[in-house]
């Protein structure tokens, strides 16, 4: 009988199965720590330290520090309006520790981004914007910023959700906010959140006070939009009717009178003299639930829907006053730049 079976424990020159997956680990932790490192060397020279307020000795106005990602050779940085605040005096350090002063080219509290331009400077080290739309959950992301004044400090994670909306510091939402677990400390605030190929899809804005791993970003989309208003205009154009309000239920059986299936909608609680409002005939009390045939769910939707595409149009406006429906012709006009801060539409 033939025996066809062969000993092949003398020749077996395969890893044994422990070292293949410490071998396949460890190429893994390179390949992200190397993906770490050429985000860092390609980005980190284009951020820069943004340092507010007066330098004089004994000066009153309290200077603060934030992050900043310089966008264009010629000296165009953006951060956060919040970082910028009021502050007449900016300086910026680079990663080389050059100061250079800068000047705001205009702020947008409503979506707590600030667009400044280095005085003097050419040729700067800087960073594209990328296509936040592509963005997966799960990706990676890296943050670079001067977190607790800790200067080009690089911390890593990943995207954690999609499409956040937060409240900014005008009171209105930030729509499209990128949530990530990459740490982010005070000082971080400005600087980009950038993904493995080096493309800025974030500019860094928010911490929740107490949890862990949860920090925010506006989406570089957002940021790009408002970079192209404030180059054109000087500041976002919005369109404006003069009307305060808060979001409120609807009552059930105003909602069947009126035939409508909104559970919510926008309470006007003022409305400005002579303002498009009050020239359309509405009145305080009235319930604002669709515009143009768009739902209206609350305050954040309607200002939402206020945008620079109905500046100067004629646009529908669904009410129910009194539990009956009615439809008013209304006017937007585009909003003041003194009025950009405040929060009613």
């Amino acid at each position: 009988m033939l025996d066809f079976t062969h000993d092949t424990s003398d020749d077996d020159t395969s890893p044994p199965a422990g070292r293949a997956a410490a071998v396949s680990d460890q190429a893994l932790l390179d390949a992200y720590s190397n993906a770490v490192i050429g985000v860092t060397d390609r980005v980190g020279p284009a951020v820069v330290r943004v340092e507010t307020g007066s330098k004089a000795p004994g000066a009153r106005q309290r200077g603060g520090l934030g992050s900043g990602i310089v966008i264009s050779p010629d000296g165009l940085v953006l951060t956060n309006s919040h970082v910028v605040g009021s502050s007449r005096q900016i300086g910026l350090r680079d990663i080389e520790g050059i100061v250079t002063d800068a000047r705001v080219l205009g702020v947008d509290p409503d979506t707590d981004l600030a667009l400044l331009r280095a005085d003097g400077a050419r040729d700067l080290r800087y960073a594209s914007l990328g296509n936040s739309q592509d963005l997966r959950r799960g990706q990676l992301v890296v943050a670079i910023g001067n977190p607790l004044g800790f200067e080009s400090t690089v911390t890593a994670g990943v995207v954690s959700a999609l499409g956040r909306s937060i409240r900014s510091v005008s009171g209105r939402t930030v729509e499209d906010v990128i949530q990530t677990d990459a740490a982010l400390n005070p000082g971080n605030s400005g600087g980009p959140l950038v993904s493995s190929s080096a493309e800025v899809i974030g500019i860094n804005t928010a911490i929740i006070s107490g949890a862990q791993g949860i920090c925010f970003a506006v989406a570089s989309n957002t940021a790009q939009f408002v970079l192209s208003e404030i180059i054109r205009h000087g500041y976002v154009r919005r369109a404006y009717i003069g009307v305060s309000g808060q979001t409120a239920p609807i009552p059930r059986r105003h909602a069947v009178i009126a035939g409508v299936e909104n559970k919510m909608g926008a309470l006007l609680a003022q409305i400005e003299p002579d303002g498009p409002a009050a020239r359309a005939g509405l009145l305080p009390g009235d319930v604002v639930i669709r515009l143009n045939g768009v739902d209206i769910n609350g305050v954040d939707d309607l200002i939402r829907l206020l945008d620079r595409d109905r500046i100067e149009r004629t646009v529908e406006m669904d009410v129910l006053r009194m539990g009956r429906l009615r439809a008013v012709d209304i006017h937007p006009i585009e909003r003041k730049p003194s009025s950009r801060q405040g929060s009613v539409p």
